[in-house]
């Protein structure tokens, strides 16, 4: 078996296992819940909310039209404005990049601020190989850390934490008296990454965008430890994928609206900061200001003009908090940082599509991720792309474990039904009249039945409607 096929067998073999974890459903089940109403909240309260989407969608299309324009605009605005650009072609290069400036600056801690690009490139790895540590200041990767963990989630990377894995995770690793109270666990924490501010050589970030016509890169945080990562060290990184960029200042007011609503639920997150270059005289802040423009697969998604439009993600998370499959297997079974439906898009981009063969087929291709996504990137469509080239291009991954001989059977026979209407209706027919037995309040948790009886196994299965729509149709 080769690498890539022992890595989208494991994709099955993590699905399997969080599926068959309570614990860990009901804590994706309960988070995800939370935030995809308080995104339905918050939006109600926009009007014209899907012109708002509409104009967004047109910055992103915009942008990756002209993205060799806007960028050689940022670059020239940065570094006008005292800061330095660095291009870093691959994750290695940006990985060597940043430890010689952590060097040069003769850092021995680096206080990273959430970034998934430094999740993506293994920023933290390389830091430890080259003797330095990077230390992760928000609250979710900071529990990460800990347990030595990857993100299950873009926004909330420790969405499958309890409260109560949390206690048991600090009362190990940083204070041995047990507490569940979300104060007490967030001054605990707090207590500890004070210290790091202060020693850190240098701090690094990501960015949620950066402006072409000023050069200012813009944080969007809730907990206020980017303001700490960015200011407090003299020497201030920030590591950012290419397509993060958009044209102007004024669409930032876009992006703003739909960025916090989509998703957590808010009008605006707590803390948003805007910085253009390094400290001036009189001013706080860094003594330098890198940043470090990252491609690692980006240019070659651009030049897909299929799949150009998975770079329009303004990473929200609002498709994973909506999507049926992610709620069930959660974000580590995707098998890498990015996870949900738009992991499922640019992880084959980014890490090659023979390595994340699979995910394409990880959907259900429900629409909702389509429907939530706020610049609304058709990820269905997109997701069928995939599934085309991956037949196409790649090599057909081992045999499942189980009879593949019953799935075909199944799919020629429900190809045989669907071509006849009497054996359809009839077939309709036998399975209301089984469904007495088992649905309740319109589900049927268990089917005996093979190869039902394996759906069941994961999921609950929607009861028939009592009537069928031709019989009401007749009716009417």
């Amino acid at each position: 078996m080769s690498e890539a096929d022992v890595q989208n067998e494991q994709i099955h073999e993590l699905a399997h296992k969080a599926m068959a974890d309570a614990h860990l459903q009901e804590a994706y089940r309960s988070s995800t819940l939370r935030l995809y109403t308080h995104r339905l909240e918050a939006i109600a309260q926009v009007p014209g909310f899907e012109l708002l989407r509409e104009r967004g969608r047109a910055i992103k299309r915009q942008v990756m039209d002209h993205l060799d324009f806007y960028l050689e605009q940022f670059s020239t605005n940065v570094e006008a404005r005292g800061g330095k650009v660095h291009w870093a072609t691959t994750g290695e290069e940006a990985c060597a990049i940043i430890v010689d400036l952590a060097k040069r600056a003769g850092a021995r801690e680096v206080v990273k601020a959430k970034t998934m690009v430094g999740e993506e490139i293994e920023l933290n790895e390389a830091l430890e190989a080259a003797g330095v540590r990077g230390v992760e200041t928000d609250m979710g990767e900071f529990i990460l850390q800990l347990a030595q963990e990857r993100p299950a989630h873009i926004v909330a990377p420790a969405i499958h934490k309890t409260r109560a894995d949390v206690a048991d995770l600090f009362a190990a690793k940083v204070d041995p008296e047990r507490t569940e109270e979300p104060e007490r666990l967030t001054a605990i924490a707090r207590r500890a990454l004070r210290q790091m501010f202060v020693k850190a050589g240098m701090g690094l970030s990501g960015a949620n965008f950066v402006v072409a016509e000023t050069g200012t890169i813009v944080t969007i945080e809730n907990e206020g430890n980017i303001r700490f990562s960015t200011t407090a060290p003299r020497v201030h990184v920030v590591l950012v994928g290419i397509e993060k960029i958009i044209p102007r200042f004024a669409d930032l007011a876009v992006f703003l609206r739909l960025l916090a609503r989509s998703g957590t639920g808010q009008k605006l997150t707590s803390y948003t900061s805007l910085l253009t270059g390094p400290r001036r005289a009189g001013e706080d802040g860094p003594d330098e200001m890198h940043v470090v423009l990252v491609d690692n697969g980006r240019v070659a998604t651009l030049a897909d003009a299929k799949m150009r439009e998975a770079l329009f993600c303004i990473r929200c998370g609002a498709c994973l908090n909506t999507c049926p499959v992610y709620r069930k297997i959660g974000g580590h079974a995707y098998g890498w940082v990015y996870s949900g439906p738009i992991g499922a898009l640019i992880t084959p981009q980014l890490a090659g599509l023979e390595r994340a063969r699979e995910l394409p087929f990880a959907s259900s291709l429900c629409g909702a991720c389509r429907e939530v996504c706020p610049v609304k990137i058709n990820i269905p469509d997109l997701l069928l792309h995939l599934r085309s080239k991956a037949q196409e291009e790649t090599q057909a991954p081992p045999k499942p474990k189980g009879s593949p001989v019953t799935e075909r059977t199944s799919m020629l026979l429900w190809a045989w039904a669907m071509k006849r209407p009497w054996a359809y209706n009839l077939g309709a027919s036998l399975a209301r009249l089984a469904q007495r037995f088992g649905a309740r309040e319109g589900w049927i948790r268990s089917v005996a039945l093979y190869p039902l009886s394996r759906w069941t196994e994961g999921r609950d299965l929607p009861a028939l409607a009592p009537k069928s729509f031709r019989q009401t149709w007749k009716e009417l």
